[in-house]
């Protein structure tokens, strides 16, 4: 008899959009073919994952994989890697690059760069600049782009949207969502002359002060409303920022990272000096305090890693001269989970949050969902596992993690792209296999 599936996943637990329920799952061509009771003797494979969960896809949203330009750092081979161990299936990549993506060119690099070289689904971000502001509209639509990216604060080369007259003129042009840094350049200006000659890690949240971020959140919410824009902002670290938000749904979803919630100061910068220097940065633990307050009353739409290495010895150089940013593609599922076993959040929860709605926010075509037709990008999970992240386990280049002896429980066990599986118990399988993801626009 003819096999009608390529794979069937019998007797384990599925997140649904409607919940967790017991069910198998069906492949074929790349795609969810069936879910419910089916005959395994239609299939060319089964495989039992009794007690397991399997989750739609991860979507990282907030990955810089440093590739062109930077690739000592990071390429998208080392990084989706990184992220296919992870438990990660789709990647967003950021603009700031070497050259920065901020034109058409640019974004077909990057997509000819990753074409047989991502191990996961992929797609990029187009950076606005005060000289691309006017065409913005016409770059969000190009293939394969999520959306456009604006830096208020401090970045890379010509990344920086710091002024109200260029902030509206690019938020006027654009249609999409806009993914904002929000920090206030003015601000990080004129506090730097207070403290550049510390050389203390630890004053890197005092000078990039919680104001730097509240201000420049209000800005943009003003200008968007004034724009009717629609905003996505990116790794918020303030209790009062989370409160802010909370009812701006009308303008703006929100997104923080792992570290915010997993790490705070002064510990952090104790524990691990410049490892810890991100922007904005890790701060104390009433904020951390607010951000989780997001997360229980869903004001938080969305956690990424907003994985950033550096190398060691980058890292090594004395503040403010050592570089913000630490890699977190790898560990951004198992920190998570870690918290879903610590009863911070439900797992359902979780994959709204890493799943179905980045899908959601950015209209990525057939992701984010177990639902039938959809791609097959799947995670499988062992929500009873526990194990120790070692630095010596990071296959990103930079070959570090600021969770070094971290014991966790809640791992991610098999990555499946494209109804083929590509890691498995620890395992990469195969050779990349990762597509290009489109959006409606």
């Amino acid at each position: 008899m003819e096999k009608n599936y390529d794979l069937i996943f019998t007797g384990g637990y599925l997140s649904l959009p409607n919940g967790n329920k017991k069910a198998d799952l069906a492949i074929k061509d790349g795609k969810i073919s069936a879910i419910g009771n089916i005959n395994f003797s239609h299939a060319k494979k089964n495989i039992d994952i009794s007690g397991l969960n399997l989750l739609p896809g991860v979507i990282d949203s907030q990955v810089h994989f440093r590739e062109p330009g930077l690739e000592h750092k990071e390429t998208l081979s080392t990084g989706t890697k990184a992220a296919l161990l992870g438990g990660v299936t789709s990647i967003f990549e950021m603009p700031n690059t070497s050259p920065s993506t901020t034109n058409e060119s640019a974004l077909n690099d990057k997509l000819l760069r990753a074409k047989d070289n991502s191990w996961t689904n992929y797609a990029f971000f187009i950076g606005a600049t005060p000289d691309n502001a006017s065409s913005l509209n016409e770059l969000e639509k190009l293939t394969s782009c999520v959306g456009v990216k604006i830096f208020m604060g401090s970045s890379t080369g010509k990344l920086l949207v710091p002024d109200d007259e260029s902030l509206s003129k690019a938020l006027y042009s654009c249609n999409r969502r806009v993914a904002i840094h929000s920090e206030d350049q003015e601000r990080l200006e004129e506090r730097f002359e207070q403290f550049k000659n510390t050389k203390n890690v630890s004053d890197h949240p005092n000078w990039r002060d919680k104001e730097t971020a509240i201000i420049s959140t209000k800005r943009i919410l003003e200008i968007a409303k004034k724009n009717n824009a629609q905003l996505h902002i990116l790794h918020i670290s303030t209790a009062e920022e989370m409160a802010l938000l909370k009812d701006k749904k009308n303008i703006a979803t929100v997104e923080v990272t792992p570290q915010h919630l997993t790490l705070y100061s002064p510990d952090c910068y104790n524990r691990l000096g410049t490892l810890a220097q991100m922007n904005p940065p890790i701060r104390e633990l009433y904020h951390q305090k607010g951000l989780w307050k997001g997360i229980t009353d869903r004001t938080v739409d969305v956690i990424g890693s907003d994985h950033a290495p550096h190398t060691l010895e980058e890292k090594e150089n004395v503040w403010p001269n050592s570089p913000s940013g630490m890699p977190g593609v790898q560990t951004l599922l198992p920190i998570m989970l870690n918290h879903v076993n610590n009863k911070k959040l439900s797992l359902d929860h979780l994959v709204e949050l890493i799943s179905s709605n980045p899908a959601r926010i950015y209209n990525a075509k057939n992701k984010g969902n177990i639902i039938e037709g959809y791609d097959a990008d799947l995670t499988l999970v062992d929500m009873d596992k526990s194990f120790v992240i070692k630095n010596e386990d990071i296959v990103s280049k930079c070959q570090w993690t600021p969770y070094d002896n971290m014991n966790v429980k809640g791992c991610p066990i098999m990555t499946i792209i494209n109804g083929e599986i590509k890691m498995r118990d620890g395992k990469i399988l195969g050779s990349p296999n990762g597509k290009a993801i489109f959006f409606d626009n």
